[in-house]
């Protein structure tokens, strides 16, 4: 696990046109410290393997003064790329190893998936965990032990979401350091912080925190960022974030580090006013701005927070099917599951908004995955003693969620600088998508392992939510000041706020019209893709299942191709332009559909519908944050996510009235239409088209 992420890191790093010399020149605080760390923790588990007995007298204060050492230095170095990532993963095996006298559990199951005996156990440090889950299993810890199984030949072995942490850690810091020496200034640009009378300290402190206003994130869309309970073509819904519409689109080459040809400036030293040639193919590469932000340490931190929670979502998904299709046998009961992570996104939009502009985002965040982190671990207790009991969890996860993506959208802005921030949102969609490219297959192949120790992957997702908060309160988010106001304004004058400031903001507005209509679509289509594929696709030989999978696999690399093109070229792009253009060619996809029986064009149109989402979504976020005050855009996308949400509910509800009416294939047509309308009725909206 460690030797990929530095293989990985390393090659990344050196095909962005960095030196493997560089490495050279690390130069870092506490390197004697980490020296010893080191020497300590293999010293003493080198006299365990021999023996000695009084390492095995000492073993715990040794280890555990190893692992102090080594945290205290890596804390000290963490502005440092990928080093705090590395610290949270340290933090969490050590954490482990001081709660089991000093040693690292391996769960008995997961050795024998991975291929291994007992007897391949050689390490002092590690014993073998018996498989039942039981209290044991939770006060050892085990959700955050060596649980996870690698049968892959050659590198077979059992890993803990520590390792993974460090292992994506590392790789950051290699790849920084092959690039550019760590003696460079890594500090990007920031947007200035906002002036505030006050800063009101902890989520508990006041009902009136000031502090880092949120910037749109649950736009328009559903539970699926957060909870992972909808996936595939609801994929569509849930991307139908709030079209940020603001001025002419900056380039790639905005800030420091252009990509254009650098100039002297005229009057200045010799040879002043002749132009300097431009950068060669590597130092183009090491300014583009997905290299920039994987150099940005808060920005990598908090990246990686969200890569890791939504692996553990995926988990939590297909492990809740498992669960409640297992003990009801019941299409009804799952179906239940969904209307529970559905109603707080309806309900629950505009106050979390309002509240979220009130707080301090970074509490916010933090405290939203320690309580998601408890109730994901109360799931399969609540499912073993009543199933009722699940929906109410369901429920309280996903209104939790509400409040933490408003609030990591609104904190984005404040940590990347703006000529950066459309690859920030591509770079955190791309993250997302391969969560349901990569991650649904692996995380369906883990429940499938666990088996009858299904909780297991719900205490997993728990372990996730935890190592995302401490990787969360490791980033560097400057403060922002709000403008003096009336602290005693209440939460409903704070909603009617944010909904004056949408109606009078034409772009906005004229933006979330669009979402309404187009998102009646995207309901329509999450509720009858199945049955499409089963009466109007000329299948041939193939199910229904499989090829109702591979149009969910053709939206997933659709979105990936989407995500990657938007960061790496829609900054030359009008980001209006984009958005009326990602809705049109979404409705002209949804109409083909309509017009074809080939399993091949439908599955290509799936593709381009994957494509079409993040062409409007990703620039629409990015307009969202850039447009809206930032003591003000918790509210506003509170508002629009309502609107949007409760299209895309209706339009579910109705669609089997209308397939039944209809039928499949005019259903489609119809709404694919509606939903090219409203993208080209943007042209007609000046502020909107230019934006």
């Amino acid at each position: 696990m460690l030797l990929g992420g530095i293989v990985l890191g390393l090659v990344a790093g050196l095909i962005a046109g960095g030196r493997l010399g560089n490495l050279l020149a690390i130069r870092m605080k506490w390197l004697p410290a980490i020296f010893l760390a080191v020497v300590v923790r293999f010293g003493t588990e080198a006299a365990l393997l021999r023996d000695v007995p009084v390492a095995e007298t000492l073993r715990v204060p040794l280890l555990v003064f190893a692992y102090a050492i080594l945290l205290v230095a890596l804390w000290a170095n963490r502005r440092l790329p990928g080093i705090s990532i590395a610290f949270v993963g340290v933090l969490s095996n050590a954490v482990v190893i001081a709660v089991n006298g000093g040693m690292m559990p391996i769960w008995a199951p997961s050795l024998a998936t991975a291929g291994l005996t007992p007897a391949d156990v050689l390490s002092p440090i590690h014993y073998i965990m018996p498989p039942p889950l039981d209290a044991a299993f939770l006060a050892h810890l085990g959700p955050l032990a060596d649980v996870v199984p690698i049968p892959v030949p050659f590198v077979r072995n059992v890993a803990s979401i520590g390792d993974v942490v460090i292992s994506i850690g590392l790789g950051f810091f290699l790849f920084a350091t092959v690039l550019r020496t760590p003696t460079e200034a890594i500090e990007e640009e920031r947007p200035a912080p906002e002036l505030v009378p006050e800063q009101v300290p902890g989520l508990a402190g006041s009902a009136r925190l000031h502090g880092v206003p949120p910037a749109g994130a649950g736009i328009a869309g559903g539970i699926r960022p957060e909870t992972g309970l909808i996936g595939g073509l609801a994929e569509a819904s849930l991307l139908a974030r709030p079209i940020m519409l603001g001025g002419p689109q900056a380039s790639l080459a905005d800030g420091p580090g252009p990509l254009a040809p650098i100039e002297a400036g005229v009057g200045g030293a010799a040879g002043a006013g002749v132009a300097r040639p431009a950068p060669g193919v590597a130092q183009r590469i090491r300014r583009h701005p997905y290299v920039r932000l994987a150099l940005d340490p808060s920005f990598s931190a908090l990246w990686t927070s969200g890569v890791i929670s939504l692996f553990g979502d995926r988990v939590t998904q297909i492990a809740l099917a498992v669960v409640v299709y297992g003990l009801t046998h019941s299409a009804v009961a799952v179906g239940f599951v969904f209307l529970a992570a559905t109603l707080p996104n309806l309900l629950l939009g505009p106050l979390s908004g309002a509240l979220v502009d009130r707080w301090d985002q970074k509490q916010v965040l933090v405290v939203s995955d320690l309580l998601r982190a408890a109730i994901v671990l109360l799931i399969p207790v609540a499912a073993v003693t009543n199933l009722v009991l699940v929906y109410p969890l369901v429920f309280l996860v996903t209104s939790i969620s509400i409040f933490f993506r408003p609030a990591r959208e609104a904190v984005m802005p404040r940590i990347v600088r703006e000529g950066d921030l459309l690859t920030a949102n591509s770079a955190n969609w791309l993250a997302e998508t391969l969560a349901d490219v990569i991650g649904y297959p692996l995380a369906g192949l883990f429940v499938a392992f666990l088996g009858s120790s299904i909780p297991l992957a719900f205490w997993f997702d728990a372990a996730s939510y935890l190592v995302s908060a401490a990787l969360i309160l490791t980033v560097r988010i400057p403060p922002l000041t709000r403008l003096a106001e009336d602290v005693t304004t209440s939460v409903l004058a704070d909603m009617r706020t944010g909904w004056r400031f949408l109606r009078g903001d034409r772009a906005l507005l004229t933006n979330t019209a669009q979402a309404v209509v187009a998102q009646l679509s995207t309901g329509i289509v999450i509720s009858v893709t199945f049955i499409y594929v089963d009466i109007a696709l000329q299948r041939g030989s193939l199910a229904s299942p499989t090829v109702y999978a591979l149009m969910e696999a053709g939206l997933g690399v659709g979105n990936l191709v989407g995500g990657f093109l938007i960061g790496l070229i829609g900054g030359r792009f009008g980001k209006g332009r984009l958005v009326i253009v990602g809705y049109a060619v979404n409705g002209a996809c949804l109409v083909g559909l309509g017009l074809t029986g080939n399993v091949a064009a439908a599955i290509g149109l799936a593709v381009g519908i994957g494509v079409a989402n993040m062409v409007y979504v990703i620039p629409s976020q990015t307009l969202f944050q850039q447009r809206t005050p930032r003591d003000m855009i918790g509210r506003v996308v509170g508002l629009r996510f309502s609107l949007v949400f409760g299209s895309l509910t209706v339009a579910m509800a109705a669609s089997g009235f209308l397939t039944n009416a209809l039928g499949v294939t005019t259903v489609l047509i119809v709404f694919g239409a509606l939903t090219v309308a409203a993208g080209l009725g943007g042209l007609l909206v000046p502020a909107l088209r230019d934006a």
